[in-house]
């Protein structure tokens, strides 16, 4: 039973618990087990949440009284350890917060738990959550659980880890540039970023640069992110970028008949060099949608092929984040790791390129408001390549040799326009790694993302696949 348990999705164990057929105790249990089996190999769980047992005692006991449940009554989750969980370590990838323990939890932490869901334990991030992959000097390296020698990505790299491997059903990560939706790429579940502010981001740290920074659910379907987006979105009076409710939907329902528009694009141009697989990937899930009945077509945009949204975030990002880190280390010189030492080395960016930044994000945003005049949705890789091997200097795409760092080129330009995305499996590659999809939409549609991610999934030749870890 145990395995059946870690392999259902949290949706699925909330009407279970919820018909009582299925106890909290009995699904903490589990995962906790599955937790003791398989993270000395992926060391994707830093620390388990005292009193998460106790908690399911409590939600057994609330059941069998005929009590009122949450949507999410007795369901385990996990939180990526750069947000703040009361009385639980919250360490943030560095010896520098070694022993930290906060007194309140982030928002959408607390408003999980007050849908009944359980925190089960805390996930590896890089230092600061500042990385491609997801390594530190506190807690070390976490493994893919579909090869070792890969990475999970970063920075929510232990969270997908332990959601691909059934350590957790359902968890928190936070996006930069690619942080939540390519480690859910490398590792086959769903992350879902939506529109910039729709969760607030109270109690996540570092909190700068903050236009940029997104909170959002990982999960292995695309219902539990769509439940935990509902849960953990709206305004909590403490983040002033997060003032939307998500009442407020400019998509088109969960209801909508009308014929979706979909544009596609892989390669040439957007990305630069792409993968074949993720190519005939992205092109499996447009034909996908085809024969569902979407209009459907390959597009291009000029500004986006014109736009380094890369370079564009590294300018900007890094002159925000300096000084806050240098803050934050000062006199812990000896306890820095690469990921942050890269921030604090680089120069400053010159005052014409930081402008030259903001003013590229500009035209990046006109153009996908333009775009979403002519289309509900744009359909994309989430990665130029699959998970590679921990550690690589240079990557060679479709034989041109790039930086690993070009895995962030598909999904830096949503982050900077602050736009919903989700990213999903839809392939394998032919080493056996999860490949995934990237679905986008216009801002506050959040709606239009969920529902075309719902068909992809229902139609998925990858679904059912779990790791053999």
């Amino acid at each position: 039973m145990t395995d059946d348990i870690v392999r259902m999705d949290a949706t699925r164990i909330s009407q279970l618990i919820a018909r009582r057929e299925l106890s909290p105790v009995e699904v903490m249990r589990a995962h906790l087990d599955r937790i003791a089996a398989v993270n000395p190999k992926l060391n994707a769980i830093v620390t388990l949440a005292d009193g998460a047992m106790e908690g399911a005692e409590r939600a057994e006991a609330a059941v069998r009284s005929g009590a009122q449940l949450g949507p999410l009554h007795g369901v385990p989750f996990t939180v990526k350890d750069g947000i703040d969980t009361a009385g639980v370590l919250t360490q943030r990838g560095s010896p520098i917060f070694r022993g930290r323990v906060p007194e309140t939890d982030a928002t959408v932490v607390a408003r999980l738990k007050a849908a009944g869901a359980i925190l089960i334990a805390k996930t590896n991030p890089p230092e600061f959550s500042y990385s491609i992959e997801t390594d530190n000097l506190l807690t070390g390296q976490t493994n893919n659980p579909w090869n070792l020698d890969y990475t999970p990505g970063g920075s929510s790299g232990g969270e997908s880890a332990a959601i691909a491997a059934g350590m957790s059903p359902l968890g928190v990560g936070s996006d930069l540039s690619i942080s939540l939706r390519g480690p859910a790429a490398h590792t086959g579940i769903v992350g879902f970023k939506a529109t910039h502010g729709r969760m607030p981001m109270t109690g996540h740290w570092p909190r700068v640069p903050r236009r940029f920074w997104h909170i959002g659910p990982m999960a292995r379907s695309v219902r539990d992110v769509a439940l935990a987006y509902s849960l953990m979105a709206g305004p909590d009076g403490a983040d002033g970028f997060s003032i939307s409710s998500p009442g407020l939907d400019t998509g088109v329902g969960t209801k909508s008949t009308r014929q979706l528009r979909v544009g596609w694009m892989a390669s040439p141009g957007f990305f630069g060099p792409i993968d074949p697989e993720v190519v005939a990937t992205v092109k499996a899930a447009a034909q996908a949608l085809s024969s569902a009945g979407y209009h459907v077509e390959q597009v291009r945009l000029p500004v986006v092929e014109q736009t380094d949204a890369n370079s564009v975030l590294w300018q900007l990002q890094q002159m925000e984040s300096q000084p806050e880190f240098e803050k934050v280390t000062a006199g812990h010189e000896a306890e820095i790791f690469r990921h942050a030492r890269l921030v604090l080395d680089a120069p400053d960016t010159p005052i014409a390129d930081f402008v030259a930044a903001e003013q590229a994000i500009e035209r990046l945003r006109d153009s996908f408001a333009e775009y979403f005049q002519r289309y509900d949705v744009l359909l994309c890789p989430v990665t130029p390549f699959p998970a590679t091997r921990h550690g690589l200097n240079d990557v060679v795409v479709d034989g041109v040799t790039v930086s690993p760092f070009h895995v962030m080129s598909a999904t830096s330009p949503f982050s900077l326009t602050g736009m919903p995305a989700l990213s999903m499996r839809f392939g394998t590659s032919r080493d056996g790694l999860p490949i995934g999809v990237q679905v986008v939409s216009s801002w506050l549609a959040e709606s239009t993302v969920l529902k075309v991610a719902s068909l992809l999934e229902e139609v998925s030749p990858v679904r059912d696949l779990h790791p053999t870890i």
